[in-house]
C-alpha cells in the first residue's frame, strides 16, 4: 500500500482516518426483542430456540400475536426503546418490556468494539430506505461506528423478532427475504484500504459477497475474522464452508460448542476439543465458546481454557457470542496474550446477558470494567 496523503489537521474536511476494524453485514438488520413466557412460544412456528426465515406477513402475524399475549398480562411494564417511530411500536397500554435496534451477529460485534472498548470500526453493507433503515443508522453512528462504508438502496430493511423466555433463551424470526443487501460488486478496494481486520459471519445467502470481500481484504493486507453462525448452517451448507476454512483466508474463527460439535458430525470424537483442532489447522486463532462453561482457544502451539464470568442465569443470551467476539478481538488489537484475549471475552460476552438485546447498557458497561479490573486486564481508554 502507498503511503497516505498528509493530512493537516486543522482541515475540518479532512476525511477522518480508515476504521481499525471493518463488519461485513451485508444486510442490515432491525431486532424487534421482547420478553414473552412459553406460552406464547406455543403459538409460534418451528420449534422454540434456534432461527429460521419467515416472510414479512409472517413475522407480522407473530408480532400481533406477542401484543395480543402482552395485552392479556399486566406484570410488566412498557419500556420501548426507539429513534424513531416505526408501526411495530405499541401505546403505552401495551404491557411489554422491548427493545429496537440495529440488530445482526456483525453489528452486535462492531458496536460492542466501538462503545464498550473505544476501537474505531465501520460497517459494510446496505440499508433500505424507510424508517428501520434509519433506526438502524441512528443506533450504529450513535455509538460512533463509521458508516461511510454502508449504502443505502430503494427497498425494505431486514427484520427480526427474538422472543426471549424465562430462561434466558431466545427464538428467532428473520425476514430477510427481500431486504436489500450489499452484492459482490459494490466492494471496492477503497472499502477496505488502510484498515486491520474484516470481521464476517457464514452464510449461504451471503457466500458470493463473502468471497468477494475475503479476495479484495486479502489484497489489501487485512486479517480476516469468521464467526461459524449456526449449526443449523454448518449442517446444510458445510462444503462451501469448508473451502472457505481450507483457503487459508481465514485467520480467526469463532465457534459456539453446537457448530463445533456439527462441524465434525458423523466423526469419531466429534467434541469441542477435537473441532478446536481441526480449525486450528485453518486459522491462526481458533475458539470455540462453551456457554457457561467458558470457552477454549489456540494459537499456534498454545491451548488456553478460560472460565466463563458472570452470573450463570442469563436475562438474554442475545449477542453473547457477538460481544464475546468484541472482547477477543480488543484484546488482540491491544497485544495481549491469548489468555487475556478471552478473558476479555469472558467479560464482554458476560454483560451482554445481563439485559434484554444484544446491545451492552451503560451499566452493564461498567459492571464489564469493574470485572476487567478485578482480572488485571487493561481497561479502555475511554473508561479511564
Amino acid at each position: 500500500m502507498g503511503a497516505e496523503p498528509f493530512l493537516n489537521n486543522n482541515d475540518a474536511t479532512a476525511p477522518p482516518p480508515p476504521p481499525l476494524i471493518l463488519g461485513l453485514q451485508p444486510a442490515a438488520l432491525i431486532d424487534h426483542v421482547a420478553r414473552v413466557d412459553w406460552s406464547l412460544l406455543d403459538q409460534v412456528p418451528g420449534d422454540r430456540g434456534g432461527s429460521f426465515p419467515v416472510a414479512i406477513d409472517e413475522l407480522e402475524l407473530i408480532w400481533s400475536k406477542v401484543k395480543t399475549h402482552i395485552n392479556g398480562s399486566h406484570n410488566e411494564q412498557l419500556a420501548i426503546k426507539s429513534d424513531v417511530k416505526s408501526h411495530f411500536q405499541m401505546s403505552p397500554d401495551d404491557q411489554l418490556v422491548m427493545k429496537m435496534l440495529a440488530g445482526g451477529s456483525i453489528a452486535n460485534t462492531v458496536r460492542g468494539l466501538s462503545a464498550g472498548f473505544g476501537v474505531s470500526c465501520g460497517i459494510i453493507g446496505a440499508y433500505g430506505d424507510n424508517e428501520q433503515g434509519q433506526l438502524f443508522v441512528n443506533n450504529m453512528s450513535s455509538n460512533g461506528v463509521n458508516l461511510s462504508r454502508l449504502r443505502m438502496k430503494n427497498g425494505p430493511t431486514g427484520q427480526c423478532v427474538c422472543l426471549v423466555d424465562g430462561l434466558g433463551n431466545r427464538t428467532m424470526r428473520p425476514c430477510l427475504s427481500n431486504a436489500v443487501k450489499v452484492q459482490a460488486d459494490d466492494l471496492t478496494r477503497d472499502d477496505f484500504k488502510g484498515s486491520k481486520w474484516l470481521l464476517l459471519r457464514f452464510g449461504i445467502f451471503n457466500v458470493e459477497v463473502i468471497q468477494a470481500a475475503i479476495k479484495i481484504a486479502k489484497q489489501e493486507g487485512l486479517f480476516v475474522s469468521m464467526d461459524l453462525a449456526s449449526f443449523e448452517m454448518i449442517r446444510n451448507f458445510k462444503k462451501p464452508l469448508l473451502e472457505l476454512l481450507e483457503s487459508g483466508d481465514i485467520d480467526l474463527c469463532f465457534a459456539n460448542e453446537d457448530e463445533a460439535t456439527e462441524l465434525l458430525r458423523g466423526e469419531q470424537n466429534a467434541n469441542p476439543e477435537v473441532a478446536l483442532e481441526f480449525l486450528a489447522k485453518h486459522c491462526q486463532w481458533a475458539v470455540v465458546t462453551l456457554g457457561p462453561n467458558g470457552c477454549i482457544a489456540k494459537h499456534g502451539k498454545e491451548i488456553v481454557q478460560v472460565p466463563a464470568i458472570g452470573e450463570s442465569k442469563a436475562i438474554d443470551a442475545t449477542g453473547a457470542g457477538d460481544l464475546f467476539a468484541s472482547g477477543f478481538i480488543y484484546g488482540l488489537v491491544k497485544g495481549l496474550s491469548l489468555e487475556e484475549c478471552c478473558k476479555v471475552g469472558s467479560c464482554s460476552g458476560g454483560s451482554v446477558i445481563r439485559s434484554l438485546g444484544g446491545e451492552v447498557t451503560p451499566e452493564n458497561l461498567q459492571w464489564m470494567y469493574k470485572q476487567m479490573q478485578i482480572k488485571g486486564l487493561p481497561v479502555p481508554d475511554i473508561h479511564k
